[in-house]
């Protein structure tokens, strides 16, 4: 089967590689155009971009995918069938109607819940224990085409969006492999099935979303530093400088101390600091201070003389 992948970031390369282990004859790679990272501002290929030269595919970087030339391109390489997973565009009707077999994209939620562009961060952030992998038949909409198949995984209470991250793009290549066999074996449409009604969205991610609110409550709080780790990361304000806040424990979900505001510190710790919510404490235990490298809470403590009754904003 001729196959065209489109992916850029590293939750897609489980899912190419799986289709080379399979045998799938991968005529093209699709991925976003290599951006400026670094201090240096170098450009730098994507995860999936190098995995496919690695193997000596065909790899093409469309800025986007309308117009006659994205659509020439993908002519030309006869798919049989396009796979998505993390490519960050949506297909126009011209290229979903290209190959045979249809369009199939791997999201890294259980639709309807999650939409978008932040599937995982959202549902750690949220306190979700159960999230999971769709494989899905591609539509014009964002996320909003008909099921194939779904498995679940659970989110443990300490689990950072990191560690759900590579959890699912490993899920993700089992069920593009299982998804694959039943359509090769003619019973895709037998699976098929649209999402419900209710749905929910997992918008791309902010610069507000990084600066952490300590007036919503200690688990929120928790949730919220575990939701964004390792990137982007969250941060709070000491000393009119950002302070990267990198791991916390809920420690108390009760509040209402007397003289206790969101933000303050309320004890300094062997293994770590209390800071005060709007709902309880949470114990930091891991930051990074502008300049630094990432460092442990007692480290802080005695590096920049942390007391109680100071705050963080």
């Amino acid at each position: 089967m001729r196959v065209v992948f489109m992916g850029t970031p590293v939750f897609a390369v489980p899912c190419l590689r799986r289709l080379l282990q399979m045998g799938e004859q991968v005529v093209g790679v699709i991925t976003q155009p290599d951006r400026p990272q670094g201090r240096h501002m170098q450009l730098v290929a994507s995860p999936v971009k190098a995995v496919a030269l690695e193997h000596g595919l065909q790899v093409w970087q469309p800025d986007n995918l309308k117009g006659d030339a994205a659509t020439s391109i993908l002519s030309s390489a006869k798919p049989d069938l396009i796979v998505t997973a993390a490519y960050g565009k949506i297909l126009p009707p011209p290229v979903l109607a290209l190959p045979s077999m249809g369009c199939i994209n791997i999201h890294a939620s259980l639709l309807p819940l999650y939409r978008g562009a932040a599937p995982i961060h959202r549902a750690v952030m949220a306190g979700d224990r159960l999230t999971g992998i769709t494989s899905m038949y591609m539509d014009e909409g964002l996320d909003t085409g008909d099921i194939i198949l779904q498995a679940a995984s659970t989110i443990g209470p300490e689990e950072t969006a990191g560690d759900v991250h590579d959890a699912l793009a490993e899920l993700g290549a089992e069920v593009l492999e299982q998804t694959i066999k039943l359509l090769q074996a003619g019973l895709g449409g037998s699976f098929r099935r649209p999402q419900g009604p209710y749905h929910t969205y997992a918008p791309p991610l902010t610069r507000e979303d990084e600066r952490i609110n300590w007036h919503h409550s200690a688990r929120q709080v928790v949730n919220h530093i575990r939701g964004m780790n390792p990137f982007p990361g969250v941060y709070t304000i000491f000393k009119d400088k950002p302070l990267k806040i990198l791991r916390a424990v809920l420690v108390e979900e009760i509040g209402g101390v007397a003289g206790v505001q969101p933000g303050m510190v309320t004890a300094v710790l062997r293994e770590g600091f209390r800071v005060a919510t709007g709902g309880g404490d949470v114990l930091i235990t891991k930051v990074q201070p502008p300049g630094k490298k990432p460092m442990a809470a007692a480290d802080f403590i005695n590096g920049y003389r942390l007391i109680p009754g100071q705050f963080f904003e």
